[in-house]
């Protein structure tokens, strides 16, 4: 598994070229790290209906411990759904191409960790 710093270095360097991106990590209540950054809305990802009830559940529980935040709940493009960083660290462990379905720079690290072909 790749820690934190990891992760946000591979997204940083995914999104370089989109000034409009900032990638940050925080420990401790999403609605406390809202707060902090001044903002008052949430937006999130969901590619299944599984996704639906975890993120609801927790958008209820963060109004409920900061009255005024807003999630927004954002489906993926049909062609993602099966896509999940376990489902490609998976495929990368045991030699699958998975080129096109991260960015380069990911394709490369899991090149390096696992030695899969591309």
């Amino acid at each position: 598994a790749q820690n934190v710093e990891e992760r946000m270095e591979l997204i940083r360097e995914s999104t370089k070229n989109d000034k409009k991106v900032f990638v940050d990590s925080f420990h401790g209540l999403l609605v406390d790290y809202v707060k902090r950054k001044e903002t008052n809305v949430i937006l999130r990802g969901m590619r299944a209906l599984s996704d639906f009830e975890y993120e609801f559940q927790m958008s209820l529980m963060n109004r409920k411990l900061r009255r005024n935040i807003q999630t927004i709940f954002m489906m993926t493009d049909y062609k993602w759904l099966y896509t999940s960083s376990t489902i490609i660290k998976e495929a990368a462990s045991y030699g699958g191409a998975i080129k096109g379905l991260v960015p380069d720079i990911v394709c490369q690290r899991l090149k390096e960790k696992y030695g899969y072909k591309s």
